[in-house]
């Protein structure tokens, strides 16, 4: 039986902890705050010339914020499952915040812009040498080349099991329907490893 407490924590619920990841200005803490039902926790901070030819902004110039620790979401899928998401910070020099964020993780997804598509590289690294499955979701910013899935698949030497999808981060839905493709992909490969 499922019951609320006081504090709103609820009894016989089930967490599922998810982590958003991917290069400096991806659109990790865009993805979180579009799905959240929650107001997202943010750690934001503004770019200051303490980090010029530290971060490289190649790509985006116009950012004026980074998340420094993590972003935090919630999503109650029904009663009984609840989804957490972290949002990893971009920086190279915020990497070593990766491995407590991504402990007790069952999936993760990396985002990837096909601007900058090497600055996708160390998550996909990061989640392969983990074993902890992943999707990549190729966000479409606004005047940024498309490529077909197979040709980014190529690109970044990527997996057939791996879904790779395209959406657009700033969309509830589109965020959504990544959430929804790394749940499957996470339910399908629990079906597998039970066969073998």
């Amino acid at each position: 039986m499922v019951s609320a407490t006081s504090d709103g924590l609820v009894l016989g619920q089930s967490a599922l902890k998810l982590i958003v990841a991917g290069g400096f200005g991806v659109g990790k803490t865009t993805m979180v705050g579009a799905v959240s039902e929650i107001p997202p926790l943010r750690t934001e901070e503004l770019l200051t010339e303490a980090g010029a030819g530290i971060d490289d902004i190649t790509g985006v110039d116009r950012k004026t914020t980074t998340t420094v620790a993590l972003d935090f979401g919630r999503i109650t899928v029904n009663p009984e499952l609840v989804l957490y998401l972290f949002g990893t910070p971009g920086q190279e020099r915020f990497w070593f915040m990766w491995d407590e964020l991504a402990a007790g993780a069952l999936g993760a997804v990396v985002l990837a812009d096909t601007r900058r598509l090497d600055s996708c590289f160390p998550a996909v690294d990061f989640f392969e040498h983990r074993d902890i499955p992943f999707v990549l979701a190729v966000n479409c910013f606004d005047g940024s080349p498309r490529y077909p899935v197979e040709q980014v698949r190529d690109a970044l030497d990527i997996g057939a099991r791996v879904p790779i999808m395209h959406c657009d981060v700033r969309s509830r839905e589109s965020s959504k329907e990544v959430l929804v493709t790394l749940l499957e992909h996470l339910v399908h490969r629990a079906e597998v490893s039970a066969l073998t």
